[in-house]
């Protein structure tokens, strides 16, 4: 090869881009399933068979992921190298938004989570000072973190357990971790029974004041998202 064509060559080689990965919008993204849709939020069930990812899609709202069951995962953010991570069953962080990745499943287990984003504007609104922790007769309340001035709170009850009398003076989603039967009662009226399974969501309009007693055979484990 003479030096003249070699040259030729190198030059074309830089003429073309480097290929990139086409991306897509969160709602076209096959894996990622709306099952709840609101003004304050959206809600996806995901799910990635073993060794299989999803395509290239773009999150333009921070969200809250919550896992459902072990697993680990290559995190592969759009022009950054990936990243695996091993997650937790029940596992609840925060993201903000406004970037594209892959979620490649490198278990040999289904790969499964809730993606809940934040449809409202940012909002810097304060919760009353609570404790993190709450312990109460046959279980407990834990608050996660306050992001985007939305409370995550995680709440484990005994079977009989109690969650004692509480307001609700915003709405809030209820996300189930397990199987669970859970009978609210507010003061004055008939009580009613809320029944999910593990993974399923339940939105809770605001206004009422009421407790929670867990009727199930086994420990009912779930978290909440109380919005403003």
């Amino acid at each position: 090869m003479n030096s003249r064509f070699a040259a030729a060559i190198t030059a074309c080689a830089i003429l073309v881009p480097a290929q990139t990965v086409s991306e897509v919008e969160i709602t076209a993204e096959p894996h990622h399933h709306l099952v709840l849709e609101n003004r304050y939020l959206r809600v996806f069930k995901v799910e990635v068979a073993p060794h299989e990812a999803t395509l290239m899609h773009r999150h333009r709202h921070d969200y809250v992921y919550v896992t459902l069951g072990a697993t680990e995962i290559s995190n592969e953010v759009e022009g950054k190298p990936p990243a695996a991570i091993k997650l937790q069953d029940g596992e609840v962080k925060f993201t903000p938004g406004n970037f594209a990745h892959i979620n490649r499943n490198l278990a040999a287990t289904p790969f499964r989570n809730l993606t809940i984003e934040f449809l409202q504007p940012r909002s810097s609104r304060k919760w009353k000072q609570e404790r993190e922790l709450q312990v109460f007769s046959g279980g407990t309340q834990h608050i996660l973190f306050v992001e985007d001035g939305v409370r995550v709170s995680e709440i484990e009850l005994q079977s009989a357990g109690v969650l004692p009398k509480h307001h609700h003076s915003g709405p809030h989603l209820v996300v189930a971790l397990t199987d669970l039967v859970i009978r609210s009662q507010v003061p004055g009226a008939t009580g009613s029974n809320i029944e999910l399974k593990a993974g399923d969501v339940k939105w809770v309009p605001a206004g009422f004041t009421h407790t929670l007693t867990n009727v199930g055979d086994q420990m009912a484990k779930f978290v909440t998202l109380e919005f403003h």
